[in-house]
């Protein structure tokens, strides 16, 4: 029977035999299977912390599972409100999985799975739900299909003729034609793909409900070719109209056998992970935001845009040490606004007048104002309730020597009401907590 257990980011889970605890040789081999990602090492020493006495999760969030184990980790998303643990666990997921939608263009319905499944599922076996159930809609309304072309001897001439074909295999036996001819096939890239999908997260699966969807599933695409993860066509697949429905499918699909945001191994022994390093996503989910936010103004926002360089080679005028701004905003193609995202706690300005800001932070916004000119600069973290209850700007601050604002702001990521007219509030309206200081 699998053992779950979930703990939260920067937090710690004891190992041991009491209640609670996770046993110790499921910490080491989930500690192993962290070691393998390629997150090992970045952003804080990794995915897991293997400590004497625990495990301690770093700022990498999502599911490993090893043998009859899985950890899921959850970000430290604030959701006070909700009564209990469980309630809590349950938001969390929900704002986490919000988030991933965002960031991924995906248009995701969750009416259809229970407060109970949000408390008792692991954000990976919703996930796989929410794949199967949109995958199971998409085929009841017809596979795609195109029309691929195939070759075969036959005794009349169907499609076109080969003529290289038939005069080598064919010179002394004319009653069989080489042909080659177009055939309508559901054998697409499209479908290979989800295919693979289904196949892999069958692997992955541990619900009951969750199985036999994929059982299901996997009949249904027991006739398309069977392709390995890494040889699928990707850039074979053209959306358009005719197979629109089919774009958050393949969206998702990517989440799940690409590595992007996650990596996923396998064999035997190894486990599996789907993870997600917060820093990117926040940086992903904040960026889509803002260019909704501001679709129907004269503003254009462009994402890790600029590419800018420091430095430039006294000799060869090769360019060095290339900026990449997490969010541009321009107005008539000029630079008027950079915003980097953090996924790390500030402070108020009662506990430090720094707020917890990083040095390292503060030069890199310097070295974005002398290179892309813009007046403002904004350094833009999750909000908290140590903040107080006004989320958005808290401080202004004139660099010293120009006339460019760097300010420091907050979005909460835990309540989802109204969260482009709060985006639009930050970018647009100039209200500010407390005057710049010089």
């Amino acid at each position: 029977m699998m053992q779950s257990f979930t703990v939260r980011e920067w937090d710690k889970l004891a190992y041991g035999d009491d209640e609670g605890q996770i046993p110790a040789h499921f910490a080491d081999q989930l500690a192993a299977l962290a070691g393998r990602s390629p997150f090992a090492g970045r952003g804080g020493s990794g995915v897991l912390e293997h400590g004497r006495y625990a495990l301690r999760a770093r700022g990498v969030v999502g599911i490993l599972a090893a043998g009859s184990c899985s950890l899921e980790i959850l970000p430290k998303i604030d959701v006070a409100a909700e009564e209990n643990v469980e309630q809590q666990t349950a938001a969390i997921r929900k704002r986490l999985i919000h988030m991933l939608a965002v960031a991924l263009n995906l248009k995701l319905d969750l009416g259809s799975i229970t407060e109970l499944a949000w408390q008792r599922e692991t954000l990976l076996e919703i996930l796989i739900r929410i794949f199967c159930d949109k995958l199971t809609e998409a085929v009841r309304k017809g596979m795609p299909r195109r029309y691929v072309e195939q070759e075969d001897d036959l005794s009349a001439l169907r499609g076109r003729l080969d003529l290289a074909r038939q005069f080598t295999r064919h010179a002394v036996n004319p009653s069989r034609l080489a042909c080659r001819f177009d055939v309508l096939s559901e054998d697409t890239s499209l479908n290979r793909i989800m295919k693979a999908a289904v196949l892999n997260l069958s692997r992955m699966a541990r619900s009951s409900g969750n199985q036999q969807r994929l059982r299901e599933l996997a009949f249904v695409y027991a006739d398309i070719a069977d392709i390995s993860p890494s040889a699928l066509r990707w850039d074979d697949v053209v959306i358009d109209r005719t197979n629109r429905r089919w774009r958050e499918l393949l969206s998702m699909a990517r989440l799940f056998l690409e590595g992007r945001y996650q990596t996923t191994t396998g064999g035997t022994g190894q486990g599996t992970a789907l993870l997600f390093e917060m820093n990117t996503l926040f940086e992903e989910y904040v960026g889509r935001l803002i260019s909704r936010a501001l679709a129907e103004t004269d503003l254009t926002v462009s994402l890790q845009g600029g590419r800018r360089f420091c430095l430039t080679a006294d000799t060869s005028e090769r360019g060095l040490f290339q900026t990449k701004p997490d969010i541009l905003i321009r107005h008539a193609g000029t630079v008027t606004h950079v915003i980097d995202t953090k996924w790390k706690r500030i402070s108020s300005r009662v506990d430090d007048p720094k707020q917890g800001v990083s040095q390292a932070d503060v030069y890199q916004m310097m070295a974005y104002a002398q290179l892309y000119h813009a007046p403002r600069l904004t350094l833009l973290y999750p909000h908290h309730p140590g903040l107080g209850s006004k989320e958005l700007v808290h401080t202004r601050h004139r660099i010293t020597g120009h006339e460019t604002i760097l300010e420091t702001a907050s979005i909460d990521v835990a309540n989802g009401d109204n969260v482009l007219d709060r985006i639009r509030r930050l970018i647009l309206v100039d209200e500010f907590v407390v005057e710049p200081t010089m």
